[in-house]
This record gives structure tokens, C-alpha cells and sequence, in this order.
């Protein structure tokens, strides 16, 4: 068993409030069809499961709502692939021009690198944009790997996921931990058979937290749960 201690991370809703960006994304794919716009809480539920689950979800929300304003269900507008493409011309240039880290967050990953944990990103994103935002941000140094939703074969809640990403970074299953905020963060650790931190500020139900080895309440809270959980 390898002694490095890797901490792995969500990135929507857990390292970045990514959603104002997701958000307008979406309502400009929704606009481009004369679909109703949606609210950031409305998008907000629909974040943590990938960018085709996200577009889908966005698209029928949006059919439904005009559906109930007309009395009629319209066609879907777009083919999936077309969505999607069209979304990510918009998001991938603009990434970080409303998202912003969560308090704490680069505080907390500077401690923890300093204190000897590798760090690891595990998301549904896809690689190019969380690597653009890591960058946008100055934290690349600090990742030994990022494990994006069009990284491996599979993808959350998938463990296989997790797995890659924490082989690409050195790490072994039972010395990392995955911090996260929605089911398929949880479901991936579960898989893989390494502790879940529930990351309590972020998208998730807070129910998730009776299923997490730990809570946190902010991403300044981190490097203390997981030393407590895994310590040196």
C-alpha cells in the first residue's frame, strides 16, 4: 500500500461556484430555441452529472414550462449532440467569467499540498474545461491529476472514474479520499471503497450527508476533516 495521501476533488459545487456561468449557458442555448429561460436555482439542480445531462435536462425543463403556457408539448428543438455542441462553444471561452472559487478554497489546497497530500480533481466537466478553469485560477501546480468526464471510459457515479484518476496520480484506493457535493461524488467513492466528504456549502441535498464518512461546512474546513480522517 502506497503511503501518499491523495485528496480528491469534485469541481462543480464543491472547489468552484460554477453555476452563474453554467446558468447563462444554458439560457442562451434556450434562447437560441425560443424556449423559456430558466433560473439559476432551476439550473441548479440539474449540475454534477456531466454537460449532456445538464443540456437535456435544461431543454426538457424549458419544453415543459412552454408546454404549460401553450397547452401544447413542442418538439425538442435540437438534437443532444447539437446541444451539447452548442454548449460548450459558449461555456469553454467563458469558464470563469462569473464562476468564481469557493471562500477558502485555495487557502485550504495550498495547506494541504504544503502538508504533503497530493491533490486530484474527479469531474463530470469535461478535462479541457476543468484544466482552462484550474489554469484561469493559477492552481495547476497543485493538481497531480485531473480526471475529467471525457477522461476514462466511464464516468461518475461509475467507480471506474475515480479509479483512473487516482492512478493518475500516484495514489491508491484505500489511501485517498473523494470530497464532493452530490450523489455521484458519493456513489464513485463508495465504488471505489474510499471515504466520502460530504462538502456542505456546495449543490447537493444535505441528506447526502448521513451517507459521508464526514462533513464539512466550508472548503476551510478540509484540511482539518481530512487529517482527522486520514492522518499522517
Amino acid at each position: 500500500m502506497s503511503a501518499l495521501r491523495l485528496a480528491v476533488f469534485d469541481m462543480d459545487g464543491t472547489l468552484l461556484d460554477s453555476l452563474p456561468d453554467l446558468a447563462e449557458c444554458c439560457r442562451e442555448i434556450l434562447a437560441q430555441c425560443s424556449l423559456p429561460l430558466l433560473s439559476d436555482t432551476q439550473v441548479r439542480g440539474m449540475v454534477g452529472h456531466g454537460v449532456q445531462a445538464l443540456v437535456e435536462r435544461a431543454l426538457q425543463a424549458a419544453l415543459e414550462q412552454k408546454a404549460q403556457e401553450s397547452g401544447a408539448m413542442p418538439a425538442m428543438p435540437l438534437s443532444t449532440e447539437e446541444a451539447v455542441s452548442r454548449f460548450m462553444a459558449a461555456y469553454t471561452p467563458r469558464a470563469t467569467r462569473l464562476s468564481r472559487l469557493f471562500p477558502g478554497a485555495e487557502d485550504a489546497l495550498r495547506h494541504l499540498h504544503a502538508q504533503g497530500w497530493q491533490l486530484a480533481v474527479c469531474t463530470n466537466k469535461p478535462e479541457k474545461a476543468a484544466r482552462r478553469i484550474l489554469s484561469d485560477f493559477n492552481l495547476t501546480s497543485l493538481f497531480a491529476s485531473v480526471g475529467g468526464g471525457d477522461s476514462f471510459a466511464a464516468r461518475k457515479p461509475d467507480a471506474r472514474h475515480l479509479l483512473g484518476t487516482i492512478a493518475q496520480a500516484g495514489g491508491s484506493a484505500p489511501m485517498s479520499v473523494m470530497v464532493g457535493d452530490m450523489p455521484p461524488d458519493y456513489l464513485a467513492a463508495q465504488g471505489v471503497g474510499c471515504p466520502f466528504v460530504f462538502a456542505g456549502w456546495g449543490y447537493g441535498a444535505p441528506e447526502l450527508a448521513h451517507k459521508a464518512a464526514a462533513t464539512a461546512t466550508g472548503m476551510q474546513a478540509i484540511p482539518a476533516v481530512l487529517e482527522q480522517l486520514m492522518p499522517a
